[in-house]
């Protein structure tokens, strides 16, 4: 009987420490707000998952204009900055630059090194279907 007993004892000290730990997950508990308010964020907050980031080139005639998962970007510099935002957050995100046929190589080749300098694991190029 005390042999059960130990045998007993020992399977369970034995399986409570083969259980996994569970970390606390971060998450955002949004407190209710009033009727209609909503509240607003400028940045996604560090929890935000991206799925795929996708730059958009287009030529507008003289100059690229570029969009950032269909948000405009002013400039070549605020892409860079933009993208060091999204690197903080998540760097495994795929990187798909869909250029426009009129755009220059030199310019998509400018987009590729801004990503690659934010060492974005993955930058892909956008391919059409007649290929």
């Amino acid at each position: 009987m005390i042999d059960v007993v130990f045998l007993l004892l020992i399977f369970f000290l034995w399986s409570v420490g083969s259980y996994v730990t569970e970390y606390v997950l971060p998450s955002q508990v949004r407190a209710a707000t009033g009727a209609g308010e909503q509240a607003t964020l400028d940045e996604p907050p560090p929890e935000a998952d991206f799925d795929e980031i996708v730059i958009r080139i287009i030529w507008t005639g003289q100059a690229p204009a570029w969009t950032v998962n269909e948000a405009p970007v002013e400039s070549l510099a605020q892409l860079r900055a933009h993208l060091a935002n999204i690197a903080r957050i998540k760097r495994d995100a795929p990187v798909i630059l869909d250029a426009d046929p009129q755009v220059p190589l030199g310019h998509v080749i400018d987009v590729y090194d801004a990503a690659r300098l934010e060492e974005f694991e993955k930058v892909q190029f956008a391919a059409s279907e007649e290929i």
